[in-house]
């Protein structure tokens, strides 16, 4: 591995801040394992060994809406409305011509495949720039080529001899350079695109089957927010029939976060799996929701 940084990939405040999403991913299940009961703030504070108030605070930081906001986000009777308005949205749009009703945060992102000699070369003759960017959802592993990001994972070893060695499992021949800088900038575009100036659409590069492909392409043009079943996913790439091959591909996402394979759940309402765990899924929806216009209280 070649570095091109000597910058320490942790600080005080980067430690801080894996503390806080720990406790939030904490809150979360025990929101969610109990929603039934409708736990209150003492209840969920005392789970995370945390005051109310500090609770109340650390939460309303990280999701911007309160914790009795954020767990009706997660009930299923949001989550079959959000599929219903969702549904309509993407209609209208694609009755107007329109590619997509709009991207994450915003941005445009291209997807380029490779290119069957490539997907079997192991990524001979490629340079992967990685790192580990500290995300609003715990550790990520961000990789990118000259011709766009390749990976991003959630991980939870957030080291980058661990990072290196799973892009290894996928990209055996590949040079890689480790580059700090240019991994925060790439984090800070993906997670905080308002925090950055104005740039250029992200390209990503992925390697998939033609089906693949398809799936990960409809899942761009998800909103922010909107929700989708299975069954929806792959009734707008012409295969109705084939709710299980979407499920499979979804899981198959190389592109955590960006190719929004978060916003797929079960016609029931229910979260479903998630290739990061599904309290992350409930972490990202509940946060997007946020984003989405729900009111702070």
């Amino acid at each position: 591995m070649e570095s091109i940084t000597n910058e320490p990939p942790e600080s005080a405040a980067s430690a801080s801040r894996a503390l806080d999403y720990e406790r939030v991913a904490r809150a979360i299940a025990y929101l969610h394992r109990y929603a039934a009961t409708q736990p209150d703030l003492a209840a969920v504070a005392r789970h995370v060994h945390l005051s109310e108030f500090h609770f109340q605070r650390l939460f309303l930081r990280w999701a911007g809406v309160s914790p009795k906001r954020f767990l009706q986000h997660l009930t299923l009777e949001h989550a079959k409305a959000r599929i219903t308005r969702s549904g309509s949205l993407l209609e209208a749009s694609a009755g107007t011509g329109l590619s997509g009703p709009g991207r994450l945060h915003d941005l445009f992102v291209t997807l380029e495949a490779m290119s069957p000699g490539e997907y079997k070369s192991g990524g001979a003759g490629l340079e992967i720039i990685f790192g580990v960017h500290e995300s609003p959802f715990g550790w990520a592993l961000i990789a990118s080529t000259a011709r766009g990001i390749c990976a991003l994972r959630f991980i939870e070893r957030a080291t980058e001899q661990a990072a290196e060695d799973l892009l290894r499992e996928e990209w055996a021949k590949a040079r890689m350079k480790l580059d700090r800088i240019r991994v925060r900038e790439l984090g800070a575009q993906i997670f905080d695109p308002l925090s950055v100036p104005a740039h250029k659409p992200l390209a990503l590069l992925v390697k998939g089957t033609n089906f693949q492909l398809q799936v990960w392409r409809a899942l761009l043009q998800l909103p922010v927010g909107a929700l989708a079943t299975y069954g929806e996913i792959a009734g707008r790439i012409g295969h109705p029939a084939a709710a299980r091959a979407v499920g499979a591909a979804v899981g198959a996402n190389p592109i955590a976060f960006l190719i929004p394979c978060h916003r797929v759940i079960r016609e029931s309402g229910h979260l479903g799996g998630y290739r990061w765990g599904e309290t992350r899924k409930a972490a990202i929806l509940g946060w997007e929701a946020a984003r989405a216009g729900a009111p702070r209280r």
